[in-house]
């Protein structure tokens, strides 16, 4: 069991998982509510840094535009309109992939060089990098039921991914 003062960094480290957690939830909703979450279609391009130049956008719109999102409900949209809904959506990624994971994961290895981890809390931490791993995999598979033929994400899937962040969180 964590005592206040002896492990005060990690519960630090717990807490700061925690709210970035809750930022993750309040842009996911932004990237709900904006309907950016399909704009990102091709996984194998989320790198770590967004389009930098146009011909690296136009790449991007580009895979879009073979989605059904833009076939049916967004044709004729500008590389301007795109870049507006493509952010919210990266940056979703990008917190969750580097913030969250560069948290949760360097945290976790630097109380366990330090051996700051009894069993228990090593077990549990354990648990947790399992559940935000398993989080980034169902976001995945909610998405992916977008980019189908109906350009509309599972209602299911959407309430599991958002039940496993708050079972993160």
């Amino acid at each position: 069991m964590l005592t206040k003062n002896q492990d005060r960094p990690i519960i630090l480290w717990l807490l700061s998982g925690c709210f970035i957690v809750y930022l993750m939830v309040v842009v996911g909703a932004i990237t709900r509510l904006t309907h950016s979450g399909l704009s990102i279609t091709d996984w194998r391009m989320m790198e770590m840094l967004p389009p930098m130049s146009e011909e690296s956008w136009q790449d991007h719109f580009d895979g879009y535009k073979q989605s059904p999102e833009y076939m049916q409900v967004n044709l004729g949209m500008t590389l301007k309109e795109f870049k507006n809904i493509f952010w919210w959506e990266w940056i979703h990624r990008f917190i969750g992939r580097v913030v969250l994971g560069g948290t949760f994961f360097a945290g976790f290895v630097w109380f366990l060089i330090r051996k700051k981890f009894n069993k228990r809390t090593l077990t549990q931490a354990i648990f947790l990098c399992g559940l935000g791993a398993a989080q980034g995999l169902i976001g995945w598979w909610m998405v992916r039921s977008g980019l189908q033929k109906d350009p509309a994400v599972s209602h299911y899937r959407l309430a599991i991914h958002l039940m496993s962040a708050f079972t993160v969180f």
